[in-house]
């Protein structure tokens, strides 16, 4: 099914961060006054806005345009409130042990299909094959080689954000189920949790 241009707009400054208004138009083949168009009408939506960035000379700054907080919500959140609600409620009632024993649970049962489908002998293809399950998972991930040999997993966005917003374990266990499965060393350098715009991961063997 054919995208909508603001849809197409969101998902641009969703997975690439911000962008110039020429940018936005050139991707969507549309004259840079037809993007600012509807950046415009997104940003009168409350999905965008606009910041600036100083010029590298003299000249004046550059406006960007990137989501507000209200535009990354328009992405799936993976039942954001519902998770929240759960995770404090087993706190509560249960105890951080419970809370625990449910991270280990999801951590055995996600490590287990992940080792099925992250089977290559090469570490490039084994983080391929990861980036490609995050994505069908939601988190619109995508990886590649840097020029030291080492990877980049990089996540755009975090359908469980709620759930880890509540109880950094999952992130924590995710972390560690990366490891396993890729066999590698795997550092988190962006954090969505901390403020970055996305999730990105340093992978080396």
């Amino acid at each position: 099914m054919r995208q909508s241009p603001a849809n197409r707009i969101l998902l641009l400054l969703k997975t690439e961060g911000p962008q110039l208004g020429t940018d936005v138009g050139a991707h969507l083949g549309i004259t840079a006054e037809a993007a600012r168009q509807q950046l415009t009408k997104l940003a009168e939506e409350g999905l965008t806005e606009p910041v600036s960035e100083p010029s590298s000379g003299r000249g004046r700054p550059k406006q960007l345009w990137q989501l507000t907080a209200a535009g990354h919500q328009t992405f799936p959140d993976g039942h954001a409130e519902l998770t929240a609600g759960l995770l404090g409620i087993i706190t509560a009632e249960l105890g951080r042990g419970a809370l625990d024993a449910v991270i280990s649970a999801r951590e055995t049962e996600t490590l287990a299909r992940y080792r099925h489908d992250v089977s290559a002998p090469a570490l490039a293809d084994r983080v391929s094959q990861l980036a490609a399950i995050r994505s069908r998972e939601g988190y619109m991930a995508d990886s590649w080689q840097e020029e030291d040999g080492s990877f980049m997993l990089v996540e755009n966005h975090c359908p469980i954000c709620a759930a880890a917003a509540v109880c950094a374990g999952f992130c924590r266990s995710e972390i560690e189920t990366f490891r396993s499965v890729l066999g590698a060393k795997v550092e988190r350098s962006e954090h969505i949790l901390l403020g970055a715009r996305r999730c990105a991961y340093r992978i080396s063997a």
